[in-house]
């Protein structure tokens, strides 16, 4: 049906100058990921494109520089130091249009390295875990090679693709990543509590995977008919699953179904979707459109941030100058649960750092990056409460800032901002 080749024979294919876009997150492809960066001393100027990718990433060593430039859509930790090394740059782009950067060839790809499942009697593979941009990527690169593994989920949706459309193929069998569910502590509870109490009955929820999201989700035990429509989930929804608390019945848009673009955490979660018809893993320019989500009514969109400052402007993907994560789908999904019918938009933060530094500011710090404007955001939430902007005047901001904030650092965040105006 199809030939197998070994992973260092595979990657001969991949050339100098080429741009290769690697599969993100969990399903990132690690075996064809090392075999390309075995062939470092041989290559020069290889651009590596992707969101963030699980396990190692030998290619960013910048003692490869010559050989490997990383372009990271959304910057992880085991790549962020290329960005201060300079042999890594970070490509801002809200999750929803990144599969344009391909289609419309404005980053013209020569390879895409996948992930797949094992072809079944008809021949079809699946994504699995990821499929965010990676079947533009398939779509539109010169070359496609698969790393073929029988313990990559079968996810239902949009990553059903047929073994011709890819040209080389490699087997391996070996465990997908975990990641633990996190152990919340009485901040972030106090915070879920908070989060928790803005949903109602017949919501549908976007969220991440982290400690916050598990709080909320532990707080949901007795809502009634949730839907979920989110970017990412992880373990944390699978018993509201199965108690039936969210069964996306209310759902306009994939009614019935669980809807993301990829998925991360433990081996129960990846063999709970695996061949399962209530999840749908869709690509990014479909789940993270606005237009898209905010058919869903009572759309609730939970995410987090760095810092705020006191009119409102959200900082989420650097801290100052510094690169730290990226835009990821914060605004897409902000956007389209403020355009929902008796939706929700919120950011949810601790009130401070680990270090007890306030992470509500008088003003961001210098060079910091806005993902949300003050103009897009609704509810912001602390351990201290919940301050709604939407509406309200920046005195009436400052005024409900400051009121969540730590109360060690309320006095001197007010008097600091009105310092400034």
């Amino acid at each position: 049906m199809y030939k197998i080749v070994k992973a260092e024979e595979a990657v001969k294919v991949i050339k100098s100058n080429d741009r290769v876009y690697i599969q993100a997150a969990a399903a990132a492809p690690q075996m064809l990921m090392n075999a390309m960066t075995q062939r470092h001393e041989e290559l020069r100027n290889v651009e590596v494109c992707h969101l963030h990718v699980e396990g190692d990433a030998l290619y960013a060593n910048p003692e490869l520089r010559d050989s490997f430039h990383v372009n990271s859509f959304f910057v992880g930790n085991n790549v962020r130091h290329t960005l201060a090394a300079g042999n890594g740059s970070y490509t801002p782009v809200f999750l929803s249009e990144l599969p344009l950067l391909f289609k419309r060839n404005i980053l013209p790809l020569d390879v895409a390295l996948i992930h797949v499942s094992v072809p079944d009697k008809h021949g079809y593979c699946s994504l699995g875990v990821s499929i965010e941009a990676t079947l533009a990527a398939i779509e539109n690169a010169k070359i496609v090679i698969a790393q073929i593994n029988p313990q990559m989920p079968r996810t239902h949706g949009d990553g059903i693709i047929h073994y011709t459309e890819i040209d080389l193929f490699v087997e391996c069998d070996t465990p997908m990543p975990t990641h633990d569910m996190p152990v919340s502590t009485e901040i972030e509870n106090r915070i879920g509590d908070y989060v928790a109490s803005l949903i109602e009955d017949r919501s549908t929820l976007q969220m991440g995977v982290g400690v916050i999201p598990n709080a909320v989700l532990s707080r949901l035990t007795n809502h009634k008919d949730l839907g979920l429509h989110t970017e990412m989930f992880s373990d944390g929804v699978i018993d509201l699953i199965l108690k039936n608390v969210i069964n996306g019945n209310y759902k306009k848009v994939n009614p019935g179904r669980a809807l993301a673009t990829f998925l991360m955490g433990s081996k129960r979660l990846y063999d709970y979707v695996d061949d399962n018809p209530f999840v749908e893993l869709r690509a990014s320019d479909y789940v993270n459109d606005i237009s898209i989500i905010k058919q869903n009514p009572r759309m609730v969109a939970i995410n987090s941030a760095i810092e705020v400052d006191l009119t409102g402007q959200v900082c989420a993907d650097s801290m100052g100058s510094k690169i730290y994560s990226g835009v990821g789908g914060q605004m897409d999904f902000i956007r389209g649960a403020s355009l929902s019918e008796g939706g929700k938009a919120i950011i949810a933060l601790p009130s401070v750092t680990k270090t007890g530094i306030s992470r509500i500011v008088p003003s961001l710090k210098s060079g910091a990056g806005i993902v949300t404007t003050r103009a897009h955001v609704h509810y912001i939430i602390t351990e201290y409460g919940i301050a709604n902007l939407y509406g309200k005047t920046i005195k009436d901001r400052v005024k409900a800032l400051v009121n969540i904030a730590h109360p060690d650092h309320r006095e001197s965040i007010e008097r600091a901002y009105f310092e400034l105006i």
